[in-house]
């Protein structure tokens, strides 16, 4: 791809990552595209600290400068003062927005756009969804009818939903996906614990748990139903075992793993709902951003709890600072 190669920090404490990435970087052309609404995470404001260190290094402060986009509060917060002050191209967090829910606003726009999305066809996804949404019925609301068969199969005992894809382009969404019902649903002792399946790899390995394993999971498959890339099985002049195979496509046999999944797992008795998308393009994505963004409110509602907040997750946090001897905590 003609595009700037982006990689994730600040994601992680490892000093093994961190170090690895700053020695892939620091013979290169690179720009940081710091991400926090107040400046205050530790991981993500540690990993600026030593990547901006670098920058200047390389490239003094005014050069640096250029090559740092702060996306953070539009007002305040440690982040937006620090970019007031050193000239930083930014962005902005919308106030009322949490991580989880931002990948429509500049949050997740910005570093796709660098990455070659066509994010003005994703935010029209979105806005197509939700319009579709907004109008459709309730008893043909796609969005509430997953929703309500998430909440029955809670009820009926089951504790796991597995979110199941064939495509590995779908791998970071699957991360999201999870985040996303993870933090929104996961309060009061109830919800269901999201995971997720990047196939046929993973039908190697847990896949015999779901063949064989507690019943406690439901799967909900993701079907791509475009053909956007083909890898034909030439013929050879030896025979083997995968003659049967020759002349066929690598999406055909990928679509056929796909179906003999839901069969073999529908037979074990395991529940199987199916969503069908007709391709991954950035419209296509931004529908289905939408979609589970609306299902998970609704999702939330059906459980009685707040799908914005997330008190938890500041849970480790005391001990870590306490341990690390922040000034301030006990």
């Amino acid at each position: 791809k003609k595009t700037p190669q982006i990689f994730f920090t600040g994601n992680t404490l490892s000093s093994d990552a961190l170090t690895e990435l700053l020695d892939y970087v620091r013979d290169k052309d690179f720009s940081v595209n710091v991400i926090s609404k107040s400046g205050d995470t530790t991981e993500s404001s540690i990993a600026f600290f030593l990547f901006r260190r670098l920058l200047e290094e390389k490239y003094g402060r005014e050069g640096a400068r250029d090559r740092i986009f702060a996306t953070t509060d539009r007002r305040e917060g440690t982040l937006r003062a620090l970019a007031n002050q050193a000239g930083y191209a930014t962005f902005s967090v919308p106030a009322s927005i949490g991580g989880r829910y931002s990948v429509g606003s500049d949050v997740g726009l910005f570093p796709m756009a660098v990455a070659g999305v066509d994010i003005r066809a994703l935010v029209q996804g979105m806005r197509d969804m939700r319009d579709t949404l907004l109008a459709a019925p309730a008893e043909e609301n796609p969005a509430l009818r997953y929703a309500c068969l998430r909440r029955l199969l809670l009820e009926h005992g089951y504790r796991l939903e597995m979110l199941s894809f064939f495509e590995p382009r779908l791998d970071y969404f699957a991360k999201w996906w999870i985040q996303l019902f993870a933090e929104s649903e996961g309060k009061e002792g109830t919800a269901l614990y999201p995971v997720a399946a990047s196939n046929s790899e993973d039908l190697h390995s847990i896949g015999q748990f779901i063949q064989e394993g507690s019943p406690i999971l439901f799967e909900t498959f993701v079907e791509v139903r475009a053909r956007d890339a083909s890898v034909l099985l030439p013929p050879e002049a030896k025979k083997d075992y995968f003659d049967y195979l020759t002349g066929m496509d690598f999406w055909d046999i990928n679509n056929t793993a796909r179906q003999a999944t839901m069969r073999a797992h529908s037979d074990r008795g395991i529940p199987c709902m199916n969503l069908s998308i007709p391709a991954i393009d950035a419209h296509t994505l931004g529908g289905l951003f939408y979609f589970f963004l609306f299902a998970c409110y609704l999702s939330c509602k059906l459980l009685g709890v707040n799908p914005f907040n997330q008190p938890g997750v500041e849970g480790y946090k005391g001990y870590m600072f306490q341990n690390l001897g922040k000034p301030g905590v006990n």
